[in-house]
């Protein structure tokens, strides 16, 4: 008997309901029925009949003076109960807390999710000056630190397949968009344990990144602080921020299980 591939039992319905709601995206947050339909290709009526099944379960609501939708709230309390049940969440949320006391600057966890860096979660420091959020923000790999970090400890393969698909969009004056110097870049992350981010994304915002490994010495996130750039000069980068970004992201690391593995070898 020939096993049926998942893909074959899809209801399409329901499928199409899922593109809806992933159309909306940060620098898209209401979308009206005639865009979706252009968007996603499907036809007008049937756009919004899946809109009008989502907004009676709450997970779209549309604004009344405009008669654009967006996301409702039904969708973020399912974004938030898969970030209740992320044990990388769980274990790096209190090193995150801990490191921005420290540092008095915002430190983020991010994950790599196809070619892009994901902003997972973060910590939002006491500044009177503050960093705009980058919360659920998606980034190309290389003109941040924690991008430059996944580059550094990914496989190989993987590396090299991010490498023929990426864009190096130059961002700033300061963004490699070289790719034989950002190999380069990302052997010396490698080597030292750390990337910095010298304003590659943001002018006047600079950020520093290192690794969360598990037990089998696979990366699976990156722990990293970012300010004002007149709040990180490179004495206090060197000197402070470097060995403190590392060590919170060796406890996660450990938490996770990576001494453990790496005293097995």
């Amino acid at each position: 008997m020939i096993k049926r591939k998942k893909s074959d039992y899809i209801i399409h319905s329901v499928d199409h309901a899922f593109d809806v709601l992933e159309a909306f995206r940060a620098d898209e947050p209401e979308l009206g029925v005639t865009q979706l339909a252009k968007l996603l290709n499907l036809h007008k009526n049937n756009v919004f009949r899946i809109l009008a099944t989502l907004e009676s379960r709450g997970y779209v609501e549309q604004n009344s003076r405009t008669g654009n939708y967006r996301m409702g709230l039904k969708a973020f309390e399912a974004g938030q109960a898969y970030l209740r049940h992320t044990s990388l969440l769980s274990v790096t949320h209190p090193q995150m807390e801990a490191l921005s006391t420290e540092l008095r600057e915002n430190s983020y966890l991010a994950v790599l999710r196809g070619d892009y860096v994901f902003y997972l979660d973060e910590v939002i420091a006491d500044q009177t000056i503050q960093v705009v959020s980058r919360l659920g923000t998606r980034v190309s790999p290389h003109c941040t630190a924690t991008g430059k970090v996944f580059l550094a400890y990914l496989e190989e393969t993987q590396v090299e397949e991010l490498f023929e698909t990426m864009v190096l969009d130059k961002m700033t004056p300061q963004t490699i968009t070289d790719k034989r110097k950002l190999k380069t870049e990302i052997n010396k992350v490698g080597e030292s344990g750390y990337a910095v981010d010298n304003q590659e994304w943001t002018l006047g915002l600079k950020c520093v990144a290192a690794p969360i490994l598990d037990y089998y010495g696979k990366i699976q996130g990156t722990i990293s602080v970012s300010g004002p750039s007149d709040r990180f000069p490179e004495g206090k980068i060197t000197e402070e921020i470097i060995p403190a970004v590392i060590d919170h992201a060796n406890e996660v690391s450990r938490k996770m299980g990576y001494l453990i593995g790496k005293a097995q070898e």
